[in-house]
């Protein structure tokens, strides 16, 4: 069954119109990279327009560069190339802050357009920051405002005229299953409440239109799929129809006339009242590197490759299902799921360090599911099948079940 995969692979690479792009990441040789759904590979370009950034336009131009640089419009200039990747218009996105800082500016942001209702709604096993951001606008409510969880299927019903804003993850950081944006968007919108999507397991992998889909607000992170480095800038979309909302994070750069320096707080026209402090100007020119990378490529290649890398792994890891114990944890549909696939197995925290001994980089995520990132720009068919056969040596040879594997460090 191998060489038969092998040789479908070698053929998928062949035909590869996005075998281009590999070579514009640096990649270490022999390297198996396959957590790009947690942070992206570093673009070759991204050293230089730092350098640029720091070496000129701070080292030498200085204070002067906040206007000769553009740095002060970095937010609305990235924002509005992100616009393109996620269906939104100029004028709609913003590049800034984290995402969950994002998050609050959202879900406050919604609850002003719903004065009256008392309550913010999501899935139970969204990603624990959305719920801690959630929780916190309770605690800091004193209550007025309730937080809940419900079970993944049982959220659509669960909405009704007490609900101010939903806030769901459009592809699972786990079990990458993918919502339907617009028919979901749709549902929750006829009890009249909001919703704010969560993309940060979408954006640059999944083909997205928040417009056609009518949604209200969105966030998402650019380290994943957009490779804008460690700890990159998030971005926050508002349908225009929502720019008169008023987010409670009211910073100067969210002012009318930040320069001003008015002692009072008057909110921005558009989309910039969603800004709060300054710009986070190394980090926004590291991430423009990146989305720009993405603009240069045809979305519908990378759904389409991303969707092959997760077919063939589901098929390649077959043999160590039998064998081995693994279940996917996650759609085999390719139509039902995001750019990464995970599998349970109760040794999983120490196979993924393992792993890392053969230089195959997937990452763990608690309880017991090794997870494995598909980012078509620079992963081959053929490096699927190399880290399924790493993989079955791990297995087979057993060399997981080592003290120093099991000791859980402090990031997974």
């Amino acid at each position: 069954m191998m060489r038969d995969l092998a040789a479908h692979a070698g053929e998928l690479d062949a035909a590869d119109p996005l075998a281009g792009f590999r070579d514009r990441f640096s990649i270490r040789e022999g390297l198996i990279y396959l957590d790009g759904n947690s942070l992206g590979c570093l673009p070759k370009a991204t050293a230089g327009r730092m350098q640029q950034v720091i070496g000129e336009q701070w080292g030498e131009g200085l204070i002067t560069s906040w206007l000769d640089a553009d740095w002060s419009t970095m937010p609305q200039r990235v924002g509005d190339k992100i616009a393109q990747l996620i269906g939104a218009n100029e004028g709609e996105v913003i590049a800034a802050d984290s995402t969950s800082v994002n998050i609050f500016k959202a879900l406050t942001a919604a609850i002003s357009l719903r004065p009256g209702r008392g309550e913010i709604l999501t899935e139970t096993t969204n990603f624990p920051t959305d719920a801690y951001m959630m929780q916190g606008i309770e605690t800091f409510s004193g209550g007025r405002i309730k937080a809940r969880a419900v079970p993944p299927d049982d959220l659509l019903d669960a909405v009704d005229e007490n609900t101010a804003a939903v806030l769901l993850t459009h592809v699972h950081y786990k079990s990458a299953k993918a919502r339907d944006l617009a028919e979901t968007t749709r549902r929750i919108q006829q009890s009249g409440a909001l919703v704010i999507w969560d993309l940060s397991h979408s954006t640059g992998a999944l083909e997205l239109d928040l417009n056609a889909a009518n949604a209200d607000f969105a966030v998402g992170c650019g380290y994943k799929f957009l490779n804008g480095g460690p700890g990159a800038p998030a971005f926050l979309f508002a349908a225009q129809r929502n720019h008169n909302a008023e987010p409670v994070l009211s910073g100067w750069f969210g002012h009318a006339k930040p320069f001003a320096f008015e002692e009072d707080y008057q909110p921005a026209g558009g989309v910039d009242r969603f800004l709060c402090g300054t710009p986070y100007v190394l980090g926004l020119a590291a991430l423009e590197v990146g989305v720009d990378l993405m603009l240069e490529v045809d979305i519908r290649h990378v759904r389409t490759k991303s969707n092959a890398l997760g077919d063939l792994l589901i098929e390649a890891m077959e043999p160590l299902c039998s064998e081995f114990g693994f279940e996917l944890a996650g759609p085999a549909n390719s139509a039902e799921r995001g750019s990464h696939i995970g599998y349970a197995h109760e040794n999983a925290y120490a196979m993924v360090q393992a792993l890392r001994e053969k230089d195959v980089i997937a990452d763990f995520r608690t309880p017991e599911i090794i997870r494995f990132g598909l980012t078509p720009l620079y992963l081959r068919h053929s490096d699927i099948l190399d880290a399924v056969e790493r993989l079955t040596k791990v297995c087979r040879t057993r060399s997981w079940n080592k003290p120093e594997y099991r000791t859980v460090a402090a990031v997974t």
